[in-house]
């Protein structure tokens, strides 16, 4: 079993930058490929970015490509996602994931999942 919590979400303005966090606790990452979903108000969970377990490739969003960037710290057992120039479009509840296939752009793919983190960005 593995548990996941994010943290590192707020409120920010446009064109801000955030880091957020994935701790995992209970086993570790380091042979898991982790992803980055979030959901907005009224809408479906989406894919935002992938890393394989490796660290030899990522994937991305094409909206958040060139803006995000998803990386890992095996060491520390954490995952993170840097969010750069961001747009009011971006406002959703940003969760953690593990998989076992890279890349993995359906939730149903992933087995466990953190709470989430509010990230609201104002125009």
């Amino acid at each position: 079993q593995v548990q996941l919590v994010e943290s590192g979400g707020g409120l920010v303005q446009a064109g801000d930058s955030l880091r957020l966090s994935c701790a995992a606790s209970g086993r570790s990452l380091s042979s898991y490929n982790q992803g980055w979903f979030r959901q907005a108000p009224g809408k479906d969970r989406e894919f935002v970015a992938a890393i394989r377990w490796d660290k030899s490739a990522t994937h991305y969003k094409d909206s958040v490509e060139g803006r995000f960037t998803i990386s890992r710290n095996d060491a520390e057992n954490t995952v993170y996602l840097q969010m750069n120039s961001l747009k009011p479009e971006d406002t959703a509840i940003y969760y953690c994931a593990t998989s076992n296939i890279f890349p993995a752009l359906r939730a149903e793919t992933y087995r466990y999942w953190g709470q989430g983190t509010q990230v609201t960005v104002s125009s």
